[in-house]
């Protein structure tokens, strides 16, 4: 089951692996999974990253669902998206099952049972 929202589309696994394959952005997740929505300017604040280099890893982070931006007056305001999370580790669980399955056809297959 889904945890979306109608109309929005699943989230591709490896955009999301990507996403979270780079240690700034996973710091960025890291700073908005309070649940508070930021401006670039404090996302940026305390790190030597640029606004610009911020900005690139958000859109990164943002075509793969993880946060969402608003516009609030003149700034842009980014805030985590935990669904395409969810959906992930759900991807993870079923790939988990499936290589326990074969793991398990390749034991009995090996002790003589699949004979």
């Amino acid at each position: 089951m889904s945890s979306l929202s109608a109309g929005e589309p699943s989230p591709d696994p490896a955009a999301i692996f990507a996403a979270l394959g780079d240690g700034t952005r996973l710091s960025l997740l890291a700073k908005l999974s309070d649940g508070q929505s930021r401006s670039i300017a404090k996302l940026s604040a305390d790190t030597r990253l640029t606004r610009q280099a911020i900005t690139k890893h958000l859109r990164v982070l943002e075509n793969a669902g993880l946060v969402r931006s608003i516009q609030v007056g003149r700034e842009s305001r980014f805030s985590f998206r935990p669904e395409p999370i969810v959906e992930v580790r759900c991807y993870l669980d079923s790939v988990s099952e499936q290589w326990d399955e074969a793991l398990g056809r390749l034991k009995a297959f090996v002790e003589g049972e699949g004979v």
